[in-house]
């Protein structure tokens, strides 16, 4: 009995590894594709030869692409907006979960913040009004409209929430005990405790700033403050380099033409990501379970 108990739960290991194998291989291909295009010479890239190796190996489309004053630009601004914006959410969510994360002894009102918050999830104001609001604040064309409206995560403030509830209580009765505040012991006992929740919403965060485009361009009057995604999805949809071709570009356009850069473009603009995600790997597991966790 147990000897075939044990053969049903490899088999069913087995199962579920080929299927995540094969979920994985479906994300990375494609990824290797694009990359395999953005080194490849323009031919074979516009008659679609490339497969997952570049062919007539070129660097001319990332040369393009870094030599971009608009495209630094753009990644500067992205830069400050994740740095900015992920410090500005993580210390209100933080602020936010801690005492939400109390009995409701201990925090009169709780349930009525919950509810509040739990309403936010539900019901939102519109795109229309969103934008009339963030106008009569004068935030339109400000790095700040790219920060302030999501800087209050609810979803993330749970996770936090959650977790601040599987610390032992001991802990902070301990700090109390020696002198300490309910600010005293947030920053000293609980936020380093917490270094698992943290970091996965801090990836969460990050990447969430990283990727978004879309109010990049309804927020901005100028494209020279786009973001860097709003900068990338402009230049993929409007790049064309068969237009105001001179002789001098001849030789350039057997290196590389508009699907070669958009291939750079993509590759580059994920690249931070890439670099990033592996620190926080370690605890984004631990995170997202315990966090999800009610207590």
């Amino acid at each position: 009995m147990i000897n075939n108990k044990s053969l049903k739960n490899n088999i069913i290991d087995i199962f579920i590894y080929a299927i995540l194998f094969i979920v994985m291989i479906s994300c990375i291909l494609p990824f290797i594709h694009i990359f395999a295009i953005s080194l490849s010479s323009s031919a074979p890239a516009s008659a679609g030869l490339v497969g997952l190796l570049p062919k007539g190996f070129s660097t001319k489309s990332w040369e393009e692409v870094l030599g971009y004053k608009d495209f630094w630009r753009a990644f500067s601004i992205s830069v400050i907006r994740v740095v900015a914006g992920t410090s500005l959410s993580l210390f209100l969510v933080i602020l936010t979960a801690y005492p939400l994360s109390k009995e409701s002894r201990e925090f009169k009102g709780r349930t009525v913040y919950v509810w509040f918050f739990f309403f936010t999830t539900l019901v939102g104001g519109g795109l229309i009004p969103t934008y009339f609001l963030l106008s009569k604040m004068n935030l339109i064309n400000s790095i700040w409209v790219l920060i302030l409206p999501g800087a209050m995560n609810v979803f993330n403030m749970v996770l936090m929430l959650n977790f601040f509830r599987q610390i032992p209580k001991e802990l902070e009765e301990a700090a109390f005990l020696d002198g300490a505040g309910y600010w005293r012991s947030l920053w000293s006992i609980i936020v380093p405790t917490s270094r698992p929740a943290i970091a996965t919403i801090t990836l969460f965060t990050a990447v969430g700033h990283w990727n978004s485009w879309f109010d990049g361009l309804i927020y901005m009057d100028t494209p020279a403050k786009y973001p860097l995604q709003t900068y990338a999805q402009t230049i993929l949809v409007t790049i064309d380099t068969s237009k105001g071709i001179t002789a001098d570009d001849l030789a350039n356009l057997l290196l590389f033409n508009d699907r070669t850069l958009r291939a750079a473009i993509i590759i580059v603009a994920a690249i931070p990501v890439l670099i990033v995600y592996p620190f926080f790997q370690k605890h984004l597991s631990k995170g997202i379970v315990i966090g999800s966790v009610k207590g």
